[in-house]
């Protein structure tokens, strides 16, 4: 056998940064079937071999070796399914810092406008927070590089660094005459994966827009903080909103769905060989106190956000609704190639929600199902196509399902599923899906 240090992972663009130990089986081939099938593999290895050098003698341009293998390493993961793919090392990088939530850098939401980077919003107790960077800003120059030219992910980069060091910013203000410039020190930036607010003093509200290393911390802080603001028995209950969020990392999905559960199984993953299935279960402790919980999903929930709402809904404990999500049913395992060489990222297992359903290429079903006013300019973009529609996806066990609403209003007044999930706590709108009956949960 074979030991290889791998990361764990789920996501419609997933990532991984909990390092474990998975066992890679070696492929044993026995017999004269055994010596056919191994001598046909080399046959093809040689074809690649011959290909690969005659491209290097005769293309019309001196093409570069590592590119060469680096596409044909992607093409053969490409063929095996949308998510399996190599990471060149900037990639594998990238993606570390994404699902680890932290990295050095000035503590700012960005997004792009008019080809300048304009500051969605600074984040609490950050460099860029104490030196008064305000949103709307417009950032012109870093470190007097205009950022005209430059893509959002490019300038991204350059404001991110080690702790410690430098950036000079060259900002322009609403209503103020000549730009302001502001020199800050790059330090350690958490990234808010979850957020929280009391919702019209009776309501708790906590959204997690990704399923990272800090996720668990950050939804324990919201409640104890909802806790913090409402009389327990004045609180109504919680609205656990994981629409668009794209998925992250399976422990941070099994931690989330355990803080609202005392037992049972939340997910179980199984691979090619049935000794490889693994079960997670939930452990005592329930961090709302058995509090109500809605859980709001739409076409752009994915994979770890997928497992949460499939557990709470097959044990009851929530109602789930919304519109019915992404259908990303499968788990990727991160394997580092060695220093400098990247990593790969291969689909090794499918999950199944607690009652033993894969939801790849299906989704979950809203116990509810709450469709969005969409305006017209937004009405072609308004609709995820799913798992069951990407190229080489995973077939489904059963009829696929493509397609589902994934627009929130950007004013919450406007955001229906939202507001029925309000009402339904607070006994002003009913329906039968509303509290669910825990007789007809899974059986522990």
């Amino acid at each position: 056998m074979m030991r290889k240090t791998s990361l764990i992972l789920l996501g419609a663009v997933a990532g991984a940064a909990v390092t474990i130990l998975a066992t890679q089986p070696r492929l044993m081939l026995v017999g004269a079937s055994a010596n056919a099938a191994a001598a046909d593999t080399y046959r093809q290895l040689n074809l690649f071999g011959d290909v690969f050098e005659r491209v290097r003698a005769d293309y019309v341009e001196k093409p570069n070796d590592s590119k060469l293998i680096e596409t044909a390493i992607n093409g053969m993961l490409a063929g095996l399914d949308p998510h399996s793919s190599y990471m060149d090392p900037k990639n594998f990088r990238d993606m570390q810092v994404q699902t680890r939530g932290e990295f050095g850098g000035l503590g700012i939401e960005v997004t792009m406008e008019d080809g300048l980077i304009k500051v969605v919003a600074p984040i609490d107790d950050t460099p860029a927070a104490k030196a008064g960077v305000l949103a709307n800003d417009l950032i012109l120059k870093l470190d007097d590089e205009q950022v005209q030219g430059l893509t959002l992910q490019q300038a991204v980069e350059k404001m991110r660094g080690r702790e410690g060091t430098t950036i000079k910013l060259t900002i322009r203000r609403k209503d103020v005459d000549k730009p302001v410039e502001v020199t800050l020190t790059r330090a350690r930036i958490h990234v808010r994966s979850v957020r929280s607010r009391v919702e019209g003093d009776d309501v708790g509200y906590v959204r997690i827009t990704q399923f990272n290393e800090q996720t668990t911390e950050g939804l324990k802080k919201a409640i104890t903080d909802i806790n913090a603001k409402v009389a327990k028995d004045k609180l109504k209950g919680y609205v656990l909103d994981l629409r668009n969020n794209p998925g992250g990392l399976l422990d941070q999905a099994i931690a989330v769905s355990d803080a609202f559960l005392q037992k049972g199984e939340i997910v179980s993953t199984r691979g090619r060989n049935v000794e490889e299935t693994q079960r997670y279960n939930a452990r005592s402790g329930d961090l709302t106190g058995g509090k109500p919980v809605i859980v709001l999903v739409n076409g752009g929930s994915a994979s770890a956000s997928e497992i949460v709402a499939g557990a709470l809904q097959d044990h009851k404990r929530a109602t789930v609704l919304g519109t019915r999500s992404f259908g990303k049913g499968s788990v990727q395992t991160i394997i580092p190639l060695g220093s400098g060489n990247g990593a790969l990222r291969l689909t090794t297992a499918r999950y199944y929600t607690p009652s033993g359903k894969s939801i790849q290429a299906k989704g979950i079903v809203p116990d509810i199902e709450v469709l969005q006013d969409v305006p017209d300019e937004m009405k072609s973009r308004s609709d995820t196509k799913g798992e069951a529609s990407l190229r080489g996806h995973l077939k489904a066990d059963g009829q696929e399902q493509t397609g589902s609403q994934a627009y929130i209003p950007p004013d919450a007044k406007n955001d229906k599923a939202l507001n029925t999930a309000y009402d339904l706590l607070r006994g002003t709108q009913k329906n039968s899906a509303f509290p669910p009956n825990p007789a007809s949960a899974v059986p522990n």
